[in-house]
């Protein structure tokens, strides 16, 4: 996060005390109480679900538990420093913690925003060219994608060691606003506004795969419904339905048939196959997973029995995918994006402190928000953690079971 520097007495290098922010300290502390807490916990479960379930061994998963480590670093180890120096107003831990500190604060948001561009890479070569994803997301390329991000992190911010001090404007340390120009300018424009254009790119392009599915889908359905007004006797037009249904359900499935294979193998993000489709397919073989190609060129060459996946089931699928892959883009957006541009129209430190209080303390719940986006939204994770909570929580039954029938 960019602090803005200002100025302070030479007597309290290390304060930030104010009259106006004196009461919102109070509200700034709960709040980084929640997020600590919840982060914490959040992310701990991710991981541990991953850890104890296999079915959530996968590919994809990883690039999930990389998003988790870097927020449960922010939310377990810096979040609690932030907490202590709002309730004292003041920076209690000496400068050399404070260079550690603002250190491990870039490492674990530039992570995260990496993680969050390789998800949404991901997502789309999964829907658009599982073989590309295949490829790019092997075993190997994810050990090398995550090694890279967090060395990316570490030479990007590592540099800035001399220039990070405490900012008594939002009462945590970060690196000096003007010392460190133009290489911070550069690495923000980098992070925040080149990763977050990639973040949105890549979702509307899911967003458009998704529409093009459903226009298929459509389509399909509204052939299904003339080709049963159509006399059963007639040879010609049975075929000609066939081939139709074939063509267009080639495009209709596609998501739909990536999307239950990524639920065992790669996916996290988007709870699939519902129980509407997975009945409309019993006893059948499942339909092939066709090129993405098809959706601009479609061809004929699915099976006959693919026709029956394409169910109310589906539309609702395309539909829980464009609101999932939104709705991460739009909380990234409202994470970050106001404190950005507050620090680059508040050139000149006018604006209250207290406003650049609240605009900071609004990042920190990328780090708690971004496991319940990801994890929280599929059924595997849901059962995994129910999973968790049961196993944490059996000593304390077992005790007042005991405790119940002893007062009996």
């Amino acid at each position: 996060m960019l602090m803005n520097h200002t100025n302070q007495t030479e007597g309290d290098f290390f304060s930030c005390y104010s009259p106006s922010v004196v009461g919102y300290r109070y509200f700034a502390v709960l709040w980084g109480c929640a997020v600590t807490i919840t982060g914490t916990v959040g992310n701990l479960m991710t991981v541990l679900a991953f850890a104890l379930d296999p079915r959530l061994r996968t590919r994809f998963n990883v690039l999930i538990i990389n998003l988790a480590v870097a927020d449960l670093l922010y939310c377990t180890v810096l979040q609690p420093i932030s907490v202590d120096s709002y309730l004292h107003l003041r920076w209690r831990t000496g400068q050399l913690w404070c260079s550690i500190f603002g250190l491990l604060l870039f490492l674990s948001n530039s992570v995260s925003i990496i993680t969050l561009c390789l998800v949404a890479v991901s997502r789309y070569l999964l829907v658009a060219k599982r073989a590309v994803f295949d490829q790019v997301f092997s075993d190997r390329g994810l050990i090398l994608l995550l090694i890279s991000a967090w060395t990316l992190g570490l030479a990007s911010f590592g540099p800035l060691w001399p220039v990070y001090v405490f900012v008594p404007q939002v009462c945590t340390c970060s690196f000096h606003r003007t010392r460190g120009r133009p290489y911070t300018t550069i690495l923000l424009f980098f992070y925040f506004f080149v990763g977050l254009g990639c973040v949105g790119a890549f979702y509307l392009l899911i967003y458009r795969r998704v529409q093009i599915a459903s226009k298929a889908l459509l389509r399909y359905r509204f052939s299904r419904r003339s080709s049963r007004k159509k006399p059963a006797s007639s040879a010609k037009g049975t075929d000609d339905s066939d081939a139709e249904s074939g063509t267009v359900n080639t495009c209709s499935c596609e998501m739909s048939s990536q999307a239950e294979q990524a639920q065992n193998k790669d996916e996290i993000s988007c709870e699939t196959s519902s129980a509407k489709a997975s009945n409309s397919v019993a006893n059948k073989p499942p339909p092939d997973i066709v090129p993405t190609s098809t959706l601009s060129t479609p061809a004929p060459t699915t099976a006959a029995s693919s026709s029956h996946s394409a169910t109310s089931g589906d539309d609702g699928e395309f539909k829980r995918v464009t609101r999932m892959c939104f709705t991460v883009f739009l909380c990234f957006v409202f994470c970050f994006v106001p404190f950005l541009l507050l620090n680059i129209a508040d050139k000149h430190n006018r604006a209250p402190q207290v406003l650049h209080m609240f605009c900071a303390n609004l990042t920190w719940l990328n780090s708690c928000i971004n496991p319940v986006l990801y994890a929280v939204m599929n059924r595997q994770f849901r059962q995994a953690y129910h999973m968790l909570l049961t196993r944490a929580t059996a000593p304390f039954t077992r005790l007042w079971t005991r405790w119940q029938a002893l007062r009996s």
